[in-house]
């Protein structure tokens, strides 16, 4: 899951003359003190977060920053942490620190303490950070004059004392102790003008504790220091923070109802997938019903791509090491990829060597092997833009500590495109296909989008300087182009090329990386690709990576958070089930399931002992969205009446209108979950 783009807000702006804080100059605005909309810091002119107690020596003019800002949010969020080292130094005294940087939603803390903080430590730090925040201590700012004294101040906190060291090499996107080109302190002063507690951090922070009016402990877990696991585990204490207690609720309602959709738990009750212990960490196995719902996942995205003039292929799991040597990927990518496997060496009676032995590697992505179904003959201009499109399963070696239930595997099948064209044929190719890739993610059900553009890392590409930025402006205006907003992700393309992410929202709101589509001028050129141009001379083509769903498991995953279980009828692997009031009325669903069978729609009819209550709460639980309910009534009039996963109920439709209707649902690939009020339309 990606964080989605912040909302422009539209920031008051302040005049601080020069000597005065910018505290006194907000007050004097008669901006708000109090509440979610209370300022809680500054934006100067050069777009740094100024604290409000900061007096700059010249007039300016600068941006007051709000609670309920993204920007406020993190502030809050960072204060907050800094509240929770003080409350665990305070109750486990011997803890050393580590860093507390704000993240998503929330933030961390981590200690290096004697024992794992249990439960019962949390409720205990809530409690004391409560007290705290309670007392209104001040965040006030002291600059430390040189690398000596702070190594002298933090004599007792190793980790600090290792950051003074690293400090022009931190990356400061997480660690907030060090940055901006000084040493800092933030002292909390009590009431009584007293320190009695600081932190090294260049902050901003809020001008004082009360400032912090909603927060929550919520998990406890392991962390290698600075993320690297030759350093020291330390413990790592997760918190959220908001503007106002409303917020703060929301969020864990957020939390609660994610809880619910929980695809790994959602998986295990509809039977689903499992991730069975004897295959692997990250390898998931699909059961009947998972399997129905990802054959017509596959099936319809097969459907619409061969009306799009995709041809199909298909390659090999494992290749020769040469192929990602051509490739690069061996060279850019190896830690990503499993080990090599040793294969085909012989030696003879002796030991001794008599033909050396290749390595072979399970494939992490399907691109070379395209290439070389390219470069199997020759190519005319005529045949292009060629569209290779395979369901690949490709291997990667994730590192145990991020494997994720369906959304991030160690094995994974990607519906996987790439497109050769000419250089004439790039813009409009790349239009084409973006709307292609919208049109199908929102006939599965997800229609509301952002786009990113990924750029250039620096440390990490190959290729020349020009086909870079050829290909970052071709997917800078294809994105433009579809009228969706264009989130800049910088440093964030692969080693070869460019791309544009689809990021899709679902129904919490929340956005996941969806389709990807890459420029790429570097592997035609590694490949020695070719077309014939019409004047007869050689020319290379540009190649379009493209993945759709990204892979079938992430996006399985996705969509059952997303329907929360509640597959929309066409994909939902039992589409309906016959309930009898009696064992007199089985024959009578037995003739309307042959009905629905004959066309294709999947259905069962419950015989077991169980009351009808009982048989309906059952397949309730288990999401089918249409339950037909037969009893005397309905065998002597030849209906049957639907009852739908919302409690609600149709009764009495003629069998033949039932079916029709039933069938017609289905096939026009409704999204919407049925019940009383929306199928009514198809009865009519």
């Amino acid at each position: 899951m990606s964080v989605q783009p912040s909302q422009a807000q539209q920031a008051p702006r302040v005049k601080v003359p020069a000597g005065t804080t910018a505290g006194a100059a907000v007050a004097e605005a008669g901006l708000p003190s109090k509440g979610p909309e209370a300022v809680v810091v500054v934006r100067d002119a050069e777009g740094t977060l100024r604290d409000l107690a900061w007096a700059p020596e010249t007039d300016v003019e600068v941006e007051a920053v709000a609670a309920d800002t993204e920007e406020g949010r993190s502030v809050i969020r960072h204060s907050a942490a800094h509240v929770l080292a003080q409350a665990v130094q305070n109750l486990f005294p011997d803890a050393k620190l580590g860093i507390g940087p704000p993240v998503k939603d929330g933030f961390y803390y981590d200690f290096d303490v004697d024992r794992p903080f249990t439960p019962e430590d949390l409720q205990a730090l809530e409690k004391r950070m409560k007290q705290i925040i309670k007392s209104g201590q001040k965040f006030s700012r002291r600059r430390l004059e040189s690398v000596e004294e702070a190594k002298e101040e933090l004599a007792s906190e190793p980790y600090k004392l290792e950051l003074v060291d690293l400090k022009s090499d931190v990356d400061t996107s997480e660690v907030m102790e060090v940055g901006g080109g000084e040493l800092t302190v933030y002292d909390n002063i009590d009431r009584h003008g007293e320190v009695v507690w600081g932190d090294l951090c260049r902050g901003p922070h809020v001008p004082h504790t009360r400032f912090i009016p909603a927060f929550k402990l919520m998990r406890v877990a392991a962390a290698y220091w600075r993320g690297n696991q030759n350093n020291p585990q330390l413990q790592r204490i997760y918190g959220t923070a908001w503007e106002s207690k409303e917020k703060l609720e929301e969020h864990l309602e957020l939390l609660a109802e994610a809880e619910r959709r929980d695809h790994r738990r959602l998986g295990a009750e509809l039977d689903l997938f499992s991730f069975p212990e004897e295959i692997g960490s990250g390898l998931p196995v699909f059961h009947p019903k998972g399997g129905i719902i990802r054959r017509e996942l596959e099936d319809y995205s097969r459907k619409r791509h061969e009306q799009a003039g995709y041809e199909f292929v298909n390659t090999p799991h494992i290749t020769k090491d040469t192929l990602f040597k051509t490739s690069g990927h061996l060279d850019w990518y190896q830690d990503g990829m499993f080990p090599a496997m040793h294969l085909d060496e012989e030696r003879d009676a002796n030991g001794e060597l008599r033909k050396p032995g290749v390595d072979y590697y399970l494939k992490p992505m399907n691109c070379p092997f395209h290439n070389l179904i390219y470069r199997s003959r020759g190519r005319s201009y005529r045949e292009l833009p060629l569209r290779l499109f395979e369901f690949g399963s490709v291997y990667r070696y994730e590192k145990s500590g991020v494997v994720h239930g369906l959304t991030r595997v160690r094995g994974m099948t990607q519906d996987d495109a790439h497109i050769y064209c000419t250089p004439d044929q790039l813009q409009d190719e790349l239009k084409s296909l973006l709307g292609f890739v919208l049109d199908l993610l929102r006939d599965y059900g997800l229609d509301d989008f952002y786009l990113e553009l990924s750029t250039r890392n620096e440390e990490k590409y190959v290729g020349d300087d020009e086909s870079w930025e050829v290909a970052t402006e071709a997917l800078r205006q294809a994105a433009e182009a579809s009228g969706l907003e264009l989130v800049p992700d910088p440093g964030g393309a692969a080693f070869y090329g460019p791309k544009i992410s689809v990021q899709a929202k679902d129904a919490l709101g929340r956005s996941w990386q969806m389709s990807t589509i890459q420029v790429d001028y570097h592997l035609p050129e590694r490949f020695d690709l070719e077309y014939t141009a019409p004047d007869g001379s050689k020319q290379r083509p540009i190649k379009i990576h493209r993945a759709l769903f990204g892979s079938i498991e992430r996006f399985f995953g996705v969509l059952t958070e997303h329907y929360a279980g509640a597959f929309p009828a066409w994909l939902s692997p039992v589409q309906a089930v016959g309930i009898p009031i009696a064992d007199e009325h089985v024959e009578h669903l037995q003739r309307v399931a042959k009905a629905l069978r004959d066309k294709g729609i999947r259905v069962d009819i419950d015989t077991s002992d169980d009351r009808m209550q009982k048989k309906i709460r059952t397949h309730t639980t288990q999401k089918v969205p249409f339950l037909l309910l037969a009893g005397g009534k309905d065998v002597e009039a030849d209906a049957v009446s639907f009852r739908f996963r919302d409690g609600s109920q149709i009764n009495g439709v003629p069998v033949d209108a039932a079916v029709n209707a039933l069938v017609d649902w289905v096939q026009r690939r409704e999204n919407a979950s049925p019940n009383a009020e929306n199928f009514q339309v198809g009865t009519a």
